[in-house]
């Protein structure tokens, strides 16, 4: 038996920090303020994705190159939101961009991440996947593929 430490599974590619993501009871209200705070833009484009049941906005900070901001607001009483923001909403999840999506889930399955929410179509990244997971840090990260699949 060795005493050496298991060997840290290895990232499949590189993820890349895109965007911050915040529950608000309403974007259009938040979302001037917001910009403001952080020195960003907003350009009024408000998403309904019917899927993940949430409305969603995007604020580009000063940089270009730094992650957005996600302004995320429940689309329903249905909406998977919804109890975040009776809490008092606000910082909601990270979101990572990963080359494969589905090594990328591998890869938290295997430091004991969840995976809450399979891959699925999403209307703001236009049909490129994201998919869903809890770290058992309770740290909740949403991951978009890169680039789109090919069907």
């Amino acid at each position: 038996m060795s005493n050496e430490p298991a060997a840290n599974p290895c990232l499949p590619s590189q993820p890349k920090l895109h965007h911050v993501g915040f529950v608000v009871a309403s974007i259009q209200q938040s979302a001037p303020s917001f910009a403001e705070s952080v020195g960003g833009t907003w350009d009024g484009k408000i998403i309904f994705d019917p899927v993940q049941k949430v409305c969603v906005s995007f604020l580009q900070g000063a940089n270009g190159n730094h992650p957005m901001i996600e302004l995320v607001e429940p689309g329903g009483r249905d909406s998977p939101v919804s109890r975040f923001l009776e809490r008092g909403g606000g910082l909601h999840h990270l979101c990572y961009e990963v080359d494969d999506l589905e090594s990328h889930l591998a890869f938290c399955k295997s430091v004991k991440n969840i995976v809450i929410r399979p891959p699925v179509p999403a209307v703001a990244f236009g049909g490129r996947r994201i998919a869903w997971a809890i770290s058992r840090k309770r740290l909740l990260m949403e991951f978009l593929e890169r680039y789109a699949t090919k069907q």
